[in-house]
């Protein structure tokens, strides 16, 4: 028996599996299937006891090792030897099992808001209690403070996943499941891991803070770390594009994190333009091309976004401050405004981040040339707290 499974993309791309977070079905992942399913065959499933899946495929006292060999039995069926893998929470942890004991089988990893622990066994054991106790009602009356920041949490989309847990989701199995994690350490497999491994995090993650993402990047070799602002242990659900373009950059990559043809350079370079940048600029900019600028737009989204941006080896956070520090430096104020703008817009920098890198700028760059970026930066600060963000 395999688990509950659906299906996304041509048959001829490479094959992606898709891991939901305790408590959700497989539909957790909708937002990141259109811009997935585009260069991979995407396979996503329930857990036992969610969704479509029964609550009998998992016995009580199974590990993490009984959940990796569902996956790679539902990868066997479809007739699928090498894969791609990317989880969620519990989702992760399975990708973070089968890369450390499967290397052949895993060909690139993402880890999303997950962990090699999930704190302590009593706190797991107590929740397996109550949801048998009194089913998972109680639980998803408080899910939404778990899996979401205040602000979204009363979202149609959270909604509908808090309701998927009250009603879609087999007690005994959940509670298998939270017994299950109490068990969990995978720390001291986490060097095993030799697939290409993206580690994202949620920074108001409450479940999975971010210094257990950072456990994990430190302890991977080789691994790229991702912060999500503005989201918490369900960051794919409540900030979709951001989630969608980390990971469209890792599974469109290689070995060294470029993507492998121009088409994958594009694909990669769009989607992390639109994350740094954000969707109205990249729209303005699109919608602006001319025939004399089409090249040089397909240019800088293939070469600028979609091979340097993409690379593992610096975060989207230090990226944006070497990248105001180097417009200082060559005065271009255009540019400067637009790259200040979208980092305070999008949470990356904060104005007291802002002030120290052109501090830092005076130093190295001069100060007059920190003087007009000061003056530039304290216009957009003034413009930004006047009008609403896109």
């Amino acid at each position: 028996m395999t688990p509950h499974h659906q299906v996304d993309g041509l048959p001829n791309r490479p094959s992606l599996l898709l891991g939901p977070s305790l408590g959700t079905p497989l539909a957790v992942w909708d937002p990141q299937i259109a811009a997935l399913a585009r260069t991979h065959r995407v396979v996503r499933f329930d857990l036992p006891g969610h969704g479509g899946t029964p609550a009998g495929l998992l016995p009580r006292g199974a590990g993490i090792t009984e959940l990796a060999c569902h996956v790679l039995e539902l990868a066997d069926s479809l007739g699928i030897g090498r894969f791609a893998y990317a989880g969620i929470s519990l989702g992760g942890a399975i990708g973070l099992q089968l890369a450390a004991h499967h290397p052949e089988r895993v060909s690139r990893l993402a880890v999303v808001c997950s962990s090699a622990h999930f704190g302590g066994p009593d706190g797991w054991h107590e929740r397996a209690r109550a949801v048998r106790a009194s089913g998972t009602g109680p639980l998803a009356d408080t899910a939404a403070g778990r899996w979401f920041t205040p602000a979204f949490a009363g979202s149609p989309a959270a909604t509908t996943l808090t309701g998927a847990l009250r009603s879609a989701t087999d007690p005994e199995a959940y509670a298998r499941l939270c017994e299950l994690l109490a068990a969990y350490d995978a720390r001291a497999d986490l060097g095993r891991v030799t697939a290409p491994t993206l580690v994202v995090a949620g920074r108001d993650d409450p479940a999975t803070p971010l210094a257990h993402a950072r456990e994990l990047a430190d302890a991977i070799p080789g691994a790229g770390l991702v912060e999500i602002p503005g989201a918490a242990h369900l960051a794919g659900v409540e900030r979709p594009r951001a989630v969608s373009s980390a990971l469209l950059a890792h599974f469109t990559g290689d070995g060294d994190g470029a993507a492998t043809d121009d088409a994958g350079h594009h694909a990669a370079g769009l989607a992390v333009r639109r994350t740094v940048l954000g969707d109205g600029h990249v729209d303005r900019a699109i919608a602006a091309t001319t025939p004399l600028t089409a090249v040089f737009q397909d240019f800088i989204t293939r070469y600028a976004w979609g091979e340097i941006w993409t690379r593992p080896g610096l975060d989207h956070r230090t990226r944006r401050c070497l990248t105001l520090t180097a417009l200082v430096a060559q005065g271009h104020h255009a540019e400067l405004e637009m790259h200040l703008r979208a980092a305070l817009t999008s949470g990356d920098l904060t104005a007291e981040d802002v002030r120290e890198v052109l501090l830092q700028s005076a130093v190295y760059c001069g100060v007059p040339a920190a003087n007009a970026a000061f003056a530039l930066a304290d216009r957009v600060l003034a413009e930004l707290a006047r009008t609403p963000q896109e």
